[in-house]
C-alpha cells in the first residue's frame, strides 16, 4: 500500500522555513525592503567557483552591492540602470556549462544580465521564496528605471489598497474610521471563508502589540494590513508580478498572454479575457478599468478554470463507436456488499453508489428465497438478504443516472428452475425495452459499440445451446468464489459443477455469454466474439506474467473479466492497472473499500465524463499492432514524453483523521506516483515543510519519462511526516491523457474519496518531448545537429524474405526521419537556450521573450513576424528547405507493407512456417508495422523543422 510506506529513492527533508522571515511578502516595496536589509546568495562563476557573498541594495535604489570582495568598494556594486533583464533558473550559459549545476536547485538559481554584452551575474538564494524576492524587486526597479518610483510613499494608492478602504468603509456603519475586533474578524471571514477565526484574532493581537495599543478596536490601516498579511499568497504575488511585466495587476493583454503562453488556451479574445476580469476581480474599479489584482488573481487560479482536470473530459470526448472490447468499462464486485465479504450483510445501497459512481458492470448472484422470490444475500452472513425485485427496481431507477452507455448485470444463478422463472419474468416487467437480448450476427467479428447499445441492460450468464430445443439443461455454475475453493482443495479432479438452467433464462443473454477459459489458441481459434470468459485474480496475473502478448492479442476481440481472489476476505482490492496493462476490460473493484487501489480505479474512470468507458489506447485496439504489458522500456509506436511537475504549495491541510494524541501542527509533505506499465511505474517526493499546514511552500520540481501516456496515472498524495496513527491528509488520482498544462489547483480527496472543501496542491504542469525537455544540454546546435547516433526503435526480422526485402527498403527512411525529428527537437532546445527559458518553456513564450530583443535601438523592428498556417514566421528568412519527400516517403512503405497482411498465413505456409515459427513471424511483422506508424506520425510534426531552423537563425543574429 504506496499510502502507507515512506517514499524510496529520496531522503527526508525538512524545511524549516519557506520565507527569510516571518512577515509574508505581499508587495513590491515588501520586496524592496527585504533587499535593502540584505542577505547572502551565492556567487556563481564560469569556472566553476562558488562564493558567498552578502547582497544589499542601496538605499537610494540606484546599485547592487556585495561583500565581501577583492575589488574596491565601488567595483563590487551593479547599476540598476544597466540591468538589461533578469532570469529566473538556471538559463544561462554559466550555469549549463557549471559542474556543479546539477547540485544547484533551478528554483533557487536566477541571472542578472548586465551591459551591451548581456554579461551575467548568477546567483543562488538559500530558498525559491527568496530568489524570488529578488527577481521581483529587481524586475520592478528596471522596469521602473525611467520613471518615478511612488511606491516608498507606501502601498495606500494601490488598486487593493483602494477596495479595501471601501470594503471597511461600508462595514463601518457610524464612519468613526474604526470598528470593534469581532466585526473586522467577520469581515474577513467572509472575503475569504478559508481562514480560521483564530488566525485573524492572533494577527490583529500581533499588529496590536507592535503598535502598543491597548484597545481591540481596529483601524483601517489596521484592517488593510491584517488581510494583506493573511490573504496574499507570496507563490500567487510573484507570479502575478512576472507575468503582469511588474505590476501588481494583470490587465487584459496581460491575462491573455499568461493563458496563452503558460496555460495553453487556445482562441483566447481579449472579450475573453475582460469577461475573466469582470467575473473574479472584487473591486467595483478594477471590473470597470479591466484589471485583475492579487485578490481576484487568487480567486481565478482556484476556480474550476483552473483545475488540473481538462475540462474536455467532463463530457464524453472519445469515439464511442468501436467494438464493446475496444473499451475499458467501470466495474464492481460484490456490488450488494458495503462491508467486507466474509461477515458483511448485503445493503442495497451498495447498488446505488456504485451506479451513482458511473460503474456499467455490476454483479447479481442470486438464490432461492422463501415464498417463491428470489433473493440476493451475502452466504456467510444469511441474517440480512434484498428480495431480487427491489433490486432490479433500484437499478432500473439508477441505471442510467450517470451514464446513458450500456450496463452489463453480471448474474449469479445459484437458483432453483421455478425461482429462475420468476426472475426472467420479474427483470421482464422492471427492465422491459431495456432488456438486450438481439441474437448476435454470425456476419459480425467484433461486439456491438457502446453508441448503438445506449441505454440498454445486458444480461452476463450462462447460456443453454442454441441448436436444440429443450427448455432446460445442464450449465457450469458460475459460483466463482466456491469454484476457487473447489479447486484448491485437496478432492478436487478437475470437474466443474453443474447446474439446471431454463430455456427463458437462457435466452435474456445474448452478446455476453459466460464460458470457461482453456487457453489462447484454442480461444482464438473456436471462441464467438459474443462469448466473455472470467479470469480470477490469481490466474489472471500468472497469464499477463507468462502471455502478456497473448493477452493483449486475445482482448483485442474478447470481453474479459477479472474478479478479486476469493483470499481477500476483507474485500481488499487488486491492483487494477496490472490487468489494464494487458488490455482487460472488466476488471470488478470493491467499491466498499477505500484505498490507493480504489484511488486508480475512481481517478481512471474521472475521463470520458464519467460515462464508464475508456477507450483503450489504439496500440492495443488494432488488429495488427504489437505490444507487451511487460515492457520495460520504449514502446514500440508510441512517442514517450516527459512530464515536469513543480509543486509550489499547499493550501489548508487537514489533520490526518486517525491521528492521535497530537495538537493541530502537521509536517506535510508530497508523493507523486506514477501508474502505467511496468516502465513508467515511479514515486517521488517533496522536502517536508514543518509545522504548516495552512500554506505550506514545498517549491521542488521533478520529471517523469511516460512511454505509455495513454495507460499512465498520476497519483498526488498528501502525508503527515510527524504522525502518530495516521499520516494521510488527502490525495487526488487523474490520468495523464487529463492533465491541463501550466499553474493549476488539485483538489484532494479524502481517504473514502471525497472532495474536501479549500484543501488543494497548487502546482505547475509542463509536458514535453524526451529531447525538448528535461535538463539544458550542454552541447553546441551545430555539435547536436552533426550527431549520427541516435535512438530508434530498429525493424525485426520476419522470416519471410518477400515481406523482409520490403521492409529492408524502409530501414533507411526511418533512419532518416528518426534523424530529422531529433535535429527539429534539438533546434527547439537551442530556441529556448537563446530565450533564456527554461526546457519546459513553449515556443509562445519564446516568442514573447524574442520578441522584445528584435526591437532595435530606434525602436523599430529588425524583423517582420507573420503568421502562416497558425505558425509565427520571422521574415525574411531565406527559403524554406524541401525535406517533404523523404517524409512522405515512408507513407507509401506503409501501404506497401500493409497489403501482405492478409496473405501473411499463406506466404508462411508456403515458406514453411508453421506453428511457433509463424506465430513468430506475424508477431515482428506487427511489431514493424507498429514502428512504421509512430514515424510516420511524427512526420506531420517534422515540417516544424525549416520553420524552427529560421528561429534558430534569426536569434543568432540578434
Amino acid at each position: 500500500d504506496p499510502a502507507n510506506q515512506k517514499c524510496g529513492g529520496r531522503k527526508k527533508t525538512v524545511s524549516f522555513s519557506s520565507m527569510p522571515s516571518e512577515k509574508k511578502i505581499s508587495s513590491a516595496s515588501d520586496c524592496i525592503s527585504f533587499m535593502q536589509a540584505g542577505c547572502e546568495l551565492k556567487k556563481v562563476r564560469p569556472n566553476s567557483r562558488i562564493y558567498n557573498r552578502f547582497f544589499t541594495l542601496d538605499t537610494d535604489l540606484q546599485a547592487l552591492r556585495w561583500e565581501p570582495s577583492k575589488k574596491d568598494l565601488e567595483k563590487a556594486k551593479l547599476d540598476i540602470a544597466a540591468i538589461k533583464e533578469i532570469r529566473l533558473g538556471k538559463n544561462t550559459e554559466t550555469f549549463r556549462n557549471n559542474g556543479l549545476a546539477d547540485q544547484i536547485c533551478e528554483d533557487c538559481a536566477f541571472s542578472i544580465l548586465h551591459g551591451e554584452n548581456y554579461e551575467s551575474l548568477d546567483l543562488v538564494a538559500n530558498s525559491a521564496d527568496v530568489a524570488n524576492i529578488w527577481v521581483s524587486g529587481l524586475r520592478y526597479l528596471v522596469s521602473r528605471s525611467k520613471q518615478p518610483l511612488d511606491f516608498m510613499e507606501g502601498n495606500q494608492n494601490t488598486p487593493r489598497f483602494m477596495w479595501l478602504k471601501t470594503v471597511f468603509e461600508a462595514a463601518d456603519v457610524d464612519g468613526n474610521g474604526i470598528m470593534l475586533e469581532d466585526t473586522s474578524v467577520e469581515l474577513i471571514k467572509q472575503l475569504n471563508p478559508t481562514l480560521k477565526e483564530s488566525k485573524i484574532r492572533l494577527k490583529f493581537k500581533e499588529i496590536q502589540k507592535s503598535k502598543e495599543k491597548l484597545t481591540t478596536r481596529v483601524t483601517e490601516e489596521e484592517f488593510c494590513e491584517a488581510f494583506c498579511e493573511l490573504c496574499t499568497r507570496p507563490e500567487v504575488y510573484f507570479l502575478l508580478v512576472q507575468i503582469s511585466k511588474n505590476k501588481e495587476y494583470l490587465d487584459a493583454n496581460d491575462l491573455m498572454l499568461f493563458l496563452e503562453a503558460e496555460q495553453g488556451v487556445t482562441h483566447i479574445t481579449e472579450d475573453m479575457c475582460l469577461d475573466i476580469i469582470r467575473r473574479y476581480e472584487l473591486s467595483e474599479e478594477g471590473r470597470q478599468k479591466g484589471f485583475l489584482a492579487i485578490d481576484g488573481f487568487t480567486q481565478y487560479l482556484l476556480s474550476p478554470e483552473c483545475n488540473i482536470f481538462d475540462p474536455e473530459q467532463n463530457k464524453v470526448a472519445q469515439d464511442m463507436t468501436q467494438p464493446l472490447s475496444h473499451y475499458y468499462i467501470n466495474a464492481s464486485h460484490n456490488t450488494y456488499l458495503i462491508e467486507d465479504q466474509y461477515r458483511g450483510p448485503a445493503d442495497i445501497n451498495g447498488y446505488v453508489r456504485a451506479l451513482k459512481m458511473g460503474c456499467r458492470s455490476i454483479e447479481l448472484d442470486v438464490n432461492d428465497g422463501s415464498d417463491n422470490e428470489p433473493i440476493l444475500c451475502n452466504r456467510n452472513n444469511t441474517t440480512t438478504h434484498l428480495s431480487f425485485r427491489s433490486v432490479i427496481e433500484v437499478i432500473n431507477k439508477f441505471a442510467f443516472v450517470a451514464s446513458e452507455y450500456p450496463l452489463i448485470l453480471c448474474l449469479g444463478n445459484h437458483c432453483s428452475l421455478p425461482q429462475q422463472k420468476v426472475m426472467v419474468q420479474q427483470m421482464k416487467k422492471v427492465f422491459g425495452s431495456k432488456l438486450y437480448t438481439e441474437a448476435p450476427l454470425l456476419s459480425e467479428s467484433y461486439l456491438p459499440s457502446p453508441e448503438k447499445l445506449k441505454r440498454m441492460i445486458i444480461v452476463k450468464g450462462k447460456k443453454l445451446p442454441s441448436d436444440t430445443d429443450v427448455l432446460e439443461g445442464e450449465v457450469t455454475d458460475e459460483d466463482e468464489e466456491a469454484e476457487m475453493s473447489r479447486r484448491m482443495s485437496v478432492d478436487y479432479n478437475g470437474e466443474q459443477k453443474q447446474i439446471l438452467l431454463c430455456r427463458e433464462l437462457s435466452d435474456l443473454v445474448s452478446i455476453c455469454k459466460s464460458v470457461q477459459y482453456r487457453d489462447f489458441e484454442l480461444s482464438m481459434k473456436s471462441q464467438n466474439y459474443w462469448e466473455i470468459c472470467s479470469f480470477s485474480e490469481t490466474e489472471a496475473s500468472r497469464i499477463a506474467n507468462e502471455y502478456p502478448e497473448d493477452f493483449v492479442n486475445y482482448n483485442k476481440k474478447f470481453l474479459s473479466r477479472i474478479y478479486p481472489s476469493a483470499m481477500r476476505i476483507d474485500s481488499s482490492n487488486l491492483n487494477p492497472q496490472d490487468f489494464w496493462n494487458c488490455g482487460c476490460q472488466i476488471v470488478a473493484m470493491n467499491f466498499q473499500t477505500p484505498g490507493p487501489m480504489m484511488d486508480l480505479h475512481t481517478g481512471w474512470f474521472l475521463q470520458n465524463g464519467g460515462c464508464g468507458y475508456v477507450l483503450r489506447p489504439s496500440i492495443m485496439r488494432d488488429e495488427v499492432s504489437y505490444f507487451s504489458a511487460n515492457t520495460k522500456g520504449i514502446v514500440p509506436g508510441v512517442s514517450p514524453l516527459v512530464l515536469h511537475i513543480k509543486i509550489i504549495s499547499g493550501q489548508n491541510f487537514p489533520k490526518p483523521k486517525g491521528a492521535c494524541a497530537k495538537g493541530d501542527v502537521i509536517d506535510p509533505y508530497v508523493c507523486i506516483e506514477i501508474h502505467g506499465i511496468p516502465a513508467d511505474c515511479s514515486e517521488q517526493r517533496t522536502k517536508t515543510v514543518q509545522q504548516n499546514s495552512d500554506n505550506p511552500i514545498f517549491d521542488e520540481t521533478f520529471e517523469f519519462q511516460v512511454n505509455l501516456p495513454e495507460l499512465a496515472m498520476i497519483r498526488f498524495v498528501v502525508l503527515d511526516d510527524d504522525y502518530i496513527g495516521d499520516e494521510f491528509i488527502g490525495q487526488y488520482t487523474i490520468p495523464f491523457e487529463c492533465l491541463q498544462p501550466g499553474y493549476r489547483h488539485v483538489p484532494l480527496r479524502s481517504f473514502v474519496g471525497d472532495v474536501m472543501e479549500h484543501v488543494t496542491l497548487f502546482v505547475h504542469i509542463a509536458i514535453t518531448n524526451r529531447s525538448g525537455g528535461g535538463k539544458p544540454q550542454k552541447r553546441s546546435l551545430s555539435v547536436r545537429m552533426g550527431k549520427k547516433v541516435r535512438e530508434c526503435t530498429m525493424l525485426r526480422n520476419v522470416g519471410l524474405k518477400t515481406i523482409d526485402d520490403i521492409f529492408k527498403i524502409a530501414a533507411h527512411p526511418l533512419r532518416e526521419a528518426v534523424d530529422m525529428r531529433e535535429n527539429m527537437q534539438n533546434a527547439i532546445v537551442s530556441v529556448k537556450e537563446l530565450c533564456g527559458l527554461p526546457p519546459i518553456a513553449s515556443l509562445k513564450q519564446c516568442l514573447l521573450t524574442l520578441s522584445s530583443r528584435l526591437i532595435t535601438s530606434d525602436n523599430t523592428p529588425s524583423v517582420s513576424l507573420v503568421m502562416k498556417d497558425s505558425f509565427p514566421y520571422l521574415e525574411p528568412l531565406g527559403a524554406i528547405p524541401d525535406m517533404q519527400k523523404k517524409m512522405l516517403a515512408a507513407y507509401d512503405l506503409v501501404g506497401n507493407c500493409m497489403e501482405f497482411h492478409e496473405e501473411l498465413h499463406n506466404l508462411g505456409a508456403k515458406e514453411g512456417l508453421k506453428g511457433r515459427k509463424l506465430n513468430k513471424a506475424t508477431e515482428s511483422f506487427a511489431w514493424n508495422i507498429t514502428v512504421l506508424k509512430v514515424k510516420n506520425q511524427g512526420i506531420e510534426n517534422l515540417c516544424l523543422l525549416p520553420k524552427i531552423t529560421q528561429l534558430v537563425n534569426g536569434g543568432a543574429a540578434v
